[in-house]
């Protein structure tokens, strides 16, 4: 009875997904009692939104094959994953995910904010690092603005914001100062910014990364410890011209590519409800298949979500279920499931050996 509920379990297919997630090693109890039976598992990736459809598939297939009740539970351990290979991933970060695009005025900003929010409500532990440091745009998306605290005068507090700990160059000087800054100034900044915050405990990092694929992005790509990227994109040529770049970029410095977004995909008129597809159609959808990646998903040009960024209402595109917060929920998902999917780092687990001169 044990191996045959193991088995169904290893081949059932996620309710969003439609892929097998349960491995043999997230299978930590099969109890099998006289009327009831325990089930424990161990997922390698934050779902609090469909656990309980997941329990509730499970139930009836023993209930309907063997007649017995059931007792299941549903723990989530996220991993530290393989990073770059000349680095290691940073202390209280288990994953640092990169958001980039090719060219500017694609979205990538408002994606991220919504991506780590739709991480932290599925339950994962998330921060956010806004590297945009010429246009820096997550302290306006979240409606905060205020220095961080420093307990010992050498490093920083993230600022905490419904339990997402962020960190910003926007928090440090006034929005209308210009950043004329060069290259290293700028990466050495970025650095300072990842390095000397006290992140805690992180399952994710979300970097806003500058837009662009020039000398300043592919020294941060070689400089910070990532886990994987995302490409944001519309379906514009031009936009997906610089999206393959930045893809290129990535997979030059060998950082894995999680997927693709597909931004401002369509525009649903608010009055007649017309759709047009005004920047082009399916432009994601052949890049992804292009280069064998996954589409993680398409965004609508939506009035909506730009009034709730620009007036510092981001939490709040959550709060219903609207398709919007349905579309993120889905990009977050599919991200978190195809970082469980990466090989996992094992020099963290090895302790530091440290040999001393008498």
């Amino acid at each position: 009875m044990e191996t045959q509920i193991k088995e169904f379990l290893i081949k059932l297919k996620h309710p969003a997904l439609n892929e097998e997630f349960i491995s043999e090693k997230s299978v930590k109890k099969i109890n099998v009692h006289e009327e009831l039976i325990e089930i424990d598992l161990k997922l390698d990736f934050h779902d609090d939104k469909n656990k309980d459809e997941i329990k509730n598939i499970i139930t009836e297939y023993v209930k309907n094959t063997f007649s017995k009740k059931t007792k299941i539970e549903i723990a989530t351990e996220i991993k530290n994953h393989k990073v770059q290979s000349n680095l290691s991933p940073m202390q209280g970060i288990k994953n640092i995910i990169a958001v980039a695009s090719g060219k500017g005025g694609v979205g990538k900003s408002s994606v991220s904010v919504n991506l780590a929010i739709a991480l932290s409500k599925l339950g994962a532990s998330v921060g956010i690092l806004d590297a945009d440091i010429y246009g820096p745009s997550q302290p306006m998306m979240l409606g905060v603005n205020k220095k961080p605290d420093s307990k010992d005068g050498r490093s920083m507090e993230p600022i905490d914001i419904n339990g997402i700990q962020v960190m910003s160059i926007g928090f440090l000087v006034d929005q209308e100062t210009p950043m004329i800054w060069r290259g290293p100034m700028v990466t050495g900044t970025l650095e300072q910014l990842l390095k000397e915050t006290n992140w805690k405990n992180l399952d994710y990092l979300i970097i806003d990364l500058p837009p662009g694929t020039g000398d300043i992005q592919l020294t941060l790509a070689q400089k910070i410890p990532l886990t994987g990227a995302i490409i944001i994109t519309t379906p514009q040529d031009i936009a997906l011209l610089d999206a393959r770049r930045g893809l290129k970029m990535f997979e030059k410095v060998r950082v894995p590519i999680l997927g693709i977004v597909e931004n401002m995909s369509t525009h649903i008129c608010s009055k007649c409800g017309h759709e047009e597809h005004i920047f082009g159609q399916n432009g994601g959808t052949k890049m992804a298949k292009d280069y064998n990646i996954e589409l993680l998903g398409s965004l609508p040009l939506d009035i909506v979500i730009r009034e709730k960024l620009d007036n510092g209402k981001a939490f709040e595109l959550h709060e219903e279920q609207t398709q919007i917060a349905k579309n993120f929920y889905s990009i977050a998902l599919k991200t978190a499931f195809n970082i469980s999917k990466l090989g996992v780092d094992l020099q963290s687990k090895f302790p530091k050996i440290v040999i001393e001169k008498n």
